[in-house]
């Protein structure tokens, strides 16, 4: 649910409509909301904003425009809500490609604004808790393959178990106060050097 603090950008060139989403917005009690005109500069106008959640409010938006919206998602890195009077499935898939948190077709009512709102910052919260897990997944399995990587090195060098050669670069690691990816990645970075 928005909370009063936030800051709302409304991207809409059609000055009756920016009216009902400010309405909706101020009646739910967001106060600040700032309504950007056109989609000229679009990122640059955002950045200098820095709002917590963007509204855009088209006709039909353009393949031009939901390219752009891509780079403001991956950039602003913020909850984006878009209403349009029209959609077919291609131009919904691409919205849902460029990022967008929620996709309204013909709902532009001053009374579902704020529960439109409130779905989109939860959807965008849980795409990007998502996103996290998934980096931190790759990277734990990039960690282990360099550890493996590591050990492997050590098992032939110096004829040692696998145990021992995960033993030797824990304690080399503990030593050193670093991390055992580290001193793996240390290990691998030399070999590759000499081999």
């Amino acid at each position: 649910m928005p909370e009063p603090s936030l800051t709302v950008a409304i991207v809409d060139p059609n000055p009756a409509r920016a009216v009902i989403l400010e309405e909706g917005l101020r009646g739910s009690g967001v106060q600040q909301v700032v309504v950007i005109p056109d989609t000229a500069d679009l990122l640059r106008r955002l950045v200098e904003v820095d709002p917590d959640v963007v509204v855009i409010d088209l006709e039909s938006p353009s393949r031009d425009l939901l390219e752009q919206l891509f780079q403001v998602s991956r950039l602003v890195e913020r909850p984006v809500a878009m209403f349009v009077d029209q959609s077919d499935a291609a131009m919904m898939q691409a919205a849902v490609d460029a990022g967008i948190s929620a996709y309204v077709v013909d709902g532009l009512k001053s009374d579902r604004v704020k529960s439109i709102i409130d779905v989109a910052i939860l959807r965008f919260n849980a795409f990007a808790r998502l996103q996290r897990e998934l980096h931190e997944a790759k990277n734990e399995l990039a960690d282990r393959k360099i550890i493996e990587r590591a050990k492997g090195l050590l098992m032939r060098a110096k004829n040692l178990s696998e145990e021992e050669a995960y033993g030797l670069l824990r304690r080399k690691a503990m030593n050193e106060k670093r991390k055992l990816v580290e001193i793996a990645r240390a290990l691998v970075t030399s070999a590759e050097l000499l081999g």
